[in-house]
């Protein structure tokens, strides 16, 4: 792993919980870890329900934008972390690989909804943070 993290979430539409990965990881590290999200099959534009419960903890992902996923971002991420994309992804020997099963807010009916996802996500993203800190198994770690 580089001496700074380089994380990839990779879903279908990169519109709702890749987007919410990516911003909670800056979030939560305080921009120390770089960060980037993209899609197998990219959407037209960032689902309005995930913008908002992000918005909620004080995250603006309204100037956000789907992007597609080019074989770069994978080969240069040390964790790539996929979320229902399938076998889009490319892999690569030497990466730390996940699979997270998260609910689709796209799918969801209510903003409530979206935040139990947003939610899960951070927990995963706190953890995964946490894996990732020099101080691993401390308590609390070098990230909130």
């Amino acid at each position: 792993m580089t001496s700074t993290p380089e994380i990839l979430f990779v879903c279908v539409h990169n519109a709702g919980r890749s987007q919410m990965a990516a911003a909670l990881v800056t979030l939560r590290s305080g921009g120390t870890v770089r960060v980037r999200s993209a899609g197998s099959d990219p959407g037209e534009a960032v689902n309005p329900l995930a913008v908002e419960a992000m918005a909620e903890l004080g995250v603006d992902l309204s100037r956000a934008f789907p992007r597609r996923l080019e074989e770069d971002d994978v080969r240069t991420a040390d964790v790539v972390i996929t979320m229902g994309c399938g076998d889009a992804c490319p892999i690569y020997p030497g990466k730390r690989y996940e699979d997270w099963v998260v609910p689709d807010p796209a799918l969801a009916s209510s903003l409530g909804e979206v935040r139990a996802i947003r939610d899960d996500i951070d927990g995963r993203v706190r953890g995964l943070l946490e894996s990732l800190s020099p101080n691993e198994g401390s308590r609390g770690g070098a990230f909130g």
